[in-house]
């Protein structure tokens, strides 16, 4: 997805090692509590895509967040947790966007570096943007980052400005640094982004987390810094490599190698090889095409092109059933119930009115957004380029916190995958791998299926700053439809 980004090759391809858990009394590691806001996620994920969808229905979905502030006195605000780009950014007090009438900034705060005695200018150079027009620009800057819940202070973090804006919403990127602003558009050195900057400072001990979304009904998740929950999961951790894009660990992207439904392993397709990116920043999921095409005739579901998603009934949330996500042949299953899929989205003469949380990825990348992550335990070691996954466990209310140790020594209760797929054609800019030729119907015909055409090849959301997705598709082949 940055093809400049990727030429500046900041991070080479190593070999990718395990992660180690170690229980302690007090283990070395920081838990954020992560809260959940309505939004509308095709809105949401409007603003993250290469072209403009028109969105006319009413919201009632979600954004992860977590609560911090910024500077000396403390300045609030509310931050978007987003695995799919790597600044800390937040919105001007003067910008125009948030000085319209109405305030649509005061929610998530806004920052005065005149009201902080610990503001320190680094550059002008931030300037994260979308294709469709959308990001933000101005300076890059540190000042003192606070956590209330729990008492961490950051001294001298690293954060965006944005003086000139379209999203009133602040953003706490996570990635990879290679993906920061300043490096990726302005050809400078990577800086210490907050998961860095807590090993800098020995708050934790890897450049490592774990993401527990909870399940759609819940209100709160977490994200653990430098540790894993144990009781948030079942079985074991698994973990897989990270592909990396020409030779540069980029993005958290895995491979997919196989989709079922209602636990039958691959029935779906299976024996491929997708390029899928784990991203919280967007609300949905992203398939290829012929897969949500066959997904939508499955379900009676009707892709609205306008709407840039797929209208369905509610009572879909009502009835047994998954789709489930393979990952290398070896690899863990994560198993998405229906009514993980199924959000309302506003109501009309009193009814609501649902769509399916799938979308088609178009020419981009494959993306498991937050209809999928809410499935999922997943592990995000950026020290040894990997991914652990297991199957959640909703609502959990017991903990058990381990820390993650650097090295590779593996993970207590967790396994790497045999034999797990390291490398595919994923090209500077974004993977490209195309959609399985369909040749039934998923779990056999459907008699009231109106046999929906498949959907315009909708672009996928952007996921951070930098140039367009480029790239040719590659055919798959289906089975089992």
């Amino acid at each position: 997805m940055k093809g400049s980004t990727l030429a500046l090759a900041a991070q080479l391809v190593t070999s990718a090692s395990a992660f180690t858990l170690v229980q302690r009394e007090n283990p070395k590691v920081v838990k954020f509590d992560i809260n959940r806001r309505n939004v509308n996620p095709l809105e949401h994920d409007r603003l993250r895509r290469r072209d403009t969808v028109q969105v006319t229905l009413d919201n009632l979905e979600t954004l992860y967040f977590m609560n911090a502030s910024l500077g000396t006195p403390e300045q609030n605000f509310r931050l978007h947790i987003d695995t799919g780009s790597s600044d800390l950014w937040v919105n001007a007090a003067n910008s125009r966007l948030c000085s319209n009438i109405g305030q649509p900034c005061s929610v998530a705060g806004t920052y005065n570096a005149n009201d902080s005695s610990s503001y320190n200018y680094v550059n002008s150079v931030f300037n994260i943007s979308y294709v469709d027009g959308s990001g933000a620009s101005g300076d890059y800057a540190t000042d003192t980052f606070k956590l209330s819940n729990p008492d961490l202070t950051v001294e001298d973090l690293q954060f965006g400005i944005g003086y000139t804006s379209s999203s009133p919403e602040g953003i706490l990127g996570i990635g990879y640094r290679v993906n920061e602003v300043q490096v990726n558009r302005a050809g400078l050195d990577p800086y210490s982004n907050l998961p860095q900057k807590l090993v800098d400072d020995k708050t934790i001990n890897t450049n490592a987390y774990s993401l527990w979304l909870n399940d759609l009904d819940a209100s709160t998740g977490s994200i653990l810094f430098g540790g894993v929950d144990t009781d948030k999961f079942n079985g074991t951790l698994s973990t897989l490599p990270i592909i990396a894009e020409s030779d540069t660990y980029a993005e958290f992207i895995i491979a997919l190698t196989a989709m079922g439904e209602d636990g039958d392993k691959g029935s779906i397709f299976e024996n491929e090889s997708v390029a899928v990116l784990l991203d919280s920043g967007s609300s949905l999921m992203y398939l290829p095409d012929n897969v949500a095409t066959a997904l939508y005739s499955k379900y009676n579901a009707e892709y609205d092109s306008s709407q840039g998603a797929a209208i369905c009934d509610c009572d879909l949330a009502n009835q047994d059933g998954s789709i489930d996500f393979t990952f290398s042949s070896d690899g863990p299953t994560i198993s998405v119930p229906l009514n993980e899929l199924v959000l309302v989205m506003g109501y009309q003469r009193g009814e609501p009115i649902c769509i399916l949380g799938i979308g088609p990825s178009g020419d981009s990348i494959s993306v498991l957004g937050d209809t999928f992550l809410r499935s999922a335990y997943v592990v995000y070691d950026l020290e040894n380029n990997q991914i652990g996954l297991a199957q959640t466990v909703f609502n959990a209310t017991a903990s058990n916190v381990k820390e993650i140790e650097s090295g590779s020594d593996g993970i207590p209760s967790a396994t790497s995958v045999p034999n797990a797929i390291s490398s595919l054609s994923v090209q500077g800019g974004g993977g490209r791998i195309g959609g399985p030729s369909v040749t039934g119907s998923i779990g056999g015909s459907n008699p009231e299926s109106s046999g929906f055409g498949s959907p315009a090849a909708t672009p996928m959301p952007w996921h951070a700053a930098g140039a367009a997705l480029a790239g040719a598709g590659l055919m798959m082949g289906f089975n089992g439809f």
